[in-house]
């Protein structure tokens, strides 16, 4: 009889812990999952590639350089949600304008209901040329 009440104190503890955890923004890509809703042109994710490339690009690249600008957004696929895929996942490609003045092909995925528990949202980028360890693969290729 202890041995049941505690674990239901625990499971009790858990779902209330996890109702009272703050929505990030990028949360909000997680409605609508098993269904297209083309979070290709989201802001928050436009935004996220924006300033995770800023940040990383001094350690990792080594060059003072930024995307200035993203253009031209597409989605090239969409692989739903079902009971043999627990992921869903948006191939999306757009130009991005680097402060260098360079246009480069941009190609990311989003990647939803990948976090704990299956919340939360995963966002995978590259720009063509901005990949010297061929992290993605050729030309990024990992992620078309």
């Amino acid at each position: 009889m202890t041995g049941l009440f505690v674990r239901t104190v625990i499971v009790s503890l858990v779902v209330m812990a996890s109702a009272a955890m703050p929505v990030k923004a990028s949360d909000h890509l997680n409605y609508g999952m098993g269904r297209s809703t083309d979070a290709c042109r989201s802001p928050e994710v436009l935004g996220f590639i924006t300033s995770d490339f800023g940040a990383r690009a001094a350690g990792y690249l080594k060059r003072d350089i930024a995307i200035a600008e993203i253009r031209d957004v597409r989605q090239n696929r969409v692989v739903l949600r079902d009971r043999t895929r627990p992921v869903q996942r948006e191939y999306c490609h757009a130009t991005a304008i680097t402060t260098d003045g360079e246009k480069r092909a941009l190609w990311y995925l989003i990647e939803r209901g990948f976090g704990f528990a299956g919340i939360g949202s995963n966002i995978e980028f590259c720009l063509s040329g901005l990949d010297p360890w061929s992290v993605y693969g050729a030309q990024c290729a990992s992620l078309r």
